[in-house]
């Protein structure tokens, strides 16, 4: 996959192990819903653009840790695991970068997708605002909008990418993830097509990245990891062949071939020329010859 010009500029701000992080985002959303029975603070958490707009700022980020509910804490753990595990897988082939945009893409839409609802339900459902109350109506509309549909956008994309991987359903019957994938769709779609306008603008927003994915990483597709990994190798092999590389790091060897994002500069504390990776550019051992 080719290296955008964004990559190159913002690829050092990806966070890496995103996946880690999410789950303990939820690990904190499930201690908020321990401590408070009542589940008033959660409410305040929720993606509510109602609210958003009269001064709840924070609203844009707290739904994150509101985790996917299962009344077993066992399952819940099971669960989290599988997900962090293949989020890590993902993020390994495809890098940090384009799996930190595919998950905030994910996020993003459904931002975007609970203001297009309440927009929606001002213009097509003001009886039933009017009923219950702006602030009510929309409180309860925001508990659609939250990270389970991205959680399975997630295990979508890793069936997609590596669609003859075999895991042990309910530990004991081996399955392709592809057949998963497909089960998980048809999933989505009863679902859709069951729910209420509130639940189709969630899922639709949620799985928008998915379908971005689909349609921009085809090549990417119906290819296990190791062929990925010999891909990516024989194309930093060709580029090698290719000529002689201007910028070498004298610490880690690196070159522009090897990591083409990098940022190559001469120390000019060090007597000679020894020129770094921005990695190494300010934490190396000046070199003096005296």
């Amino acid at each position: 996959m080719k290296m955008s010009s964004f990559e190159r500029r913002f690829g050092k701000y990806a966070i890496q192990n995103l996946s880690f992080v999410l789950v303990l985002c939820y690990a904190v959303g499930y201690l908020l819903q321990m401590f408070d029975r009542s589940g008033t603070l959660i409410l305040y958490l929720t993606l509510d653009p109602y609210a958003i707009l009269h001064g709840q700022i924070w609203r844009l980020f707290t739904w994150i840790l509101i985790p996917p509910g299962s009344s077993n804490i066992f399952l819940t753990l099971i669960m989290l695991y599988f997900y962090c595990s293949i989020g890590t897988t993902l993020e390994r082939t495809w890098g940090t970068y384009r799996y930190n945009v595919y998950l905030f893409q994910g996020m993003l839409f459904t931002i975007a997708g609970s203001f297009l609802l309440m927009g929606f339900n001002y213009l097509f459902n003001r009886d039933g605002i009017a009923a219950v109350g702006a602030e009510y109506y929309f409180l309860i509309s925001s508990l659609y909008f939250s990270t389970y549909y991205i959680n399975m956008s997630i295990f979508l994309a890793f069936a997609a990418t590596f669609p003859d991987v075999q895991v042990l359903l309910m530990f004991i019957i081996p399955i392709k993830v592809k057949w998963l994938g497909i089960i998980y769709a048809v999933m989505l779609l009863f679902d859709f097509l069951q729910t209420g306008v509130d639940g189709k603008f969630a899922i639709a927003a949620s799985l928008l990245n998915f379908v971005v994915f689909f349609l921009t990483s085809r090549n990417m597709m119906h290819l296990n990891p190791k062929q990925i990994h010999r891909r990516q190798e024989f194309k930093r092999d060709v580029k090698r062949s290719a000529g002689i590389t201007k910028h070498k790091c004298a610490i880690c060897g690196r070159t522009e071939v090897d990591s083409p994002q990098l940022q190559f500069r001469f120390c000019s504390k060090c007597d000679g020329n020894y020129e770094y990776c921005e990695e190494h550019l300010y934490t190396h051992t000046h070199v003096k010859n005296s």
